[in-house]
């Protein structure tokens, strides 16, 4: 059925003003980083970036995000595929209860659990290191991770692992053999959604490490806007570094994103 003149006048209005929406702040964000600087140190366009690199040390903040982001992505996708699996393929007694428990990991905030978190994690000897970063980003990125390939591996075909299984292959095999290779836009998807998570994460850095060597990007532009600059295009500058990589990865994994989005990895 064709839509009506008025709803399509109506729904591209509506979608110009989230559109606006959207886009206004980074739109703002990016003309304030290339105008002139009104710190007073007489830069300009790219040079602005290239001061607030200098000044905010965005060089060792990007390299501890791209550290632990690389390395949560890494391991949270290999255990949800693992936890999906058997989530997805198998019955034993208790994955109910298992499965809910998983679940209160996406349901819980993390302003619910960092003040608790930081105190195991001392009782230990883990705070202000990498691991104090990484491993509550693993726990949490896991959680919905094996949500979602649970989903997937129960809505896979059954004729592929019946015949994977009469060819003689064991659950290992039938995995990474049969059911992983058709699962590359839910995986991309998953990637790009724990990439973002982590990368963006601000509360647990702010409270785990206290060294600046360990400072991820977010953090480090949260003391750059205070403790190196008070102008507003130099941090601008900070924030367009920060939020590059993110976009690049999406830009670079866009179309596998989408079509996983679009093919519903929850198929439930």
């Amino acid at each position: 059925m064709r839509a009506s003149l008025t709803e399509r006048v109506g729904n591209y209005l509506l979608l110009t003003v989230f559109g606006l929406f959207a886009l206004g702040p980074i739109v703002t964000i990016l003309v304030a980083a290339f105008g002139p600087d009104d710190g007073g140190s007489g830069s300009s366009g790219f040079g602005n970036f290239g001061k607030a690199w200098e000044i905010g040390h965005f060089g060792s903040y990007l390299r501890t995000s791209v550290l632990v982001s690389v390395s949560v992505v890494v391991v949270s996708v290999l255990l949800s595929v693992l936890s999906g699996y058997a989530f997805g393929t198998m019955r034993f007694r208790g994955a109910g209860v298992l499965f809910y428990l998983f679940l209160l990991g996406i349901m819980m905030p993390t302003e619910a659990i960092i003040v608790p978190l930081y105190f195991d994690l001392r009782s230990l000897g883990l705070t202000d290191t990498f691991w104090a970063i990484a491993l509550p980003q693993v726990a949490q990125s896991v959680a919905f991770g094996t949500f979602w390939m649970r989903a997937y591996f129960r809505s896979s075909s059954r004729s592929l692992v019946e015949a994977a299984r009469l060819d003689g292959a064991g659950h290992w095999r039938t995995l990474w053999a049969v059911l992983v290779p058709p699962a590359r836009p839910a995986l991309v998807t998953l990637v790009v959604l724990v990439f973002m998570w982590t990368w963006n994460e601000f509360l647990i850095p702010l409270v785990m490490v206290t060294s600046e060597s360990l400072r991820t990007a977010p953090l480090g532009l949260a003391f750059f806007s205070g403790q190196y600059t008070s102008g507003f295009t130099l941090l601008a500058a900070g924030a367009v570094i920060v939020g590059t990589p993110v976009v690049l990865v999406y830009a670079f994994l866009q179309r596998h994103f989408i079509a996983g989005m679009l093919e519903g990895a929850v198929r439930e």
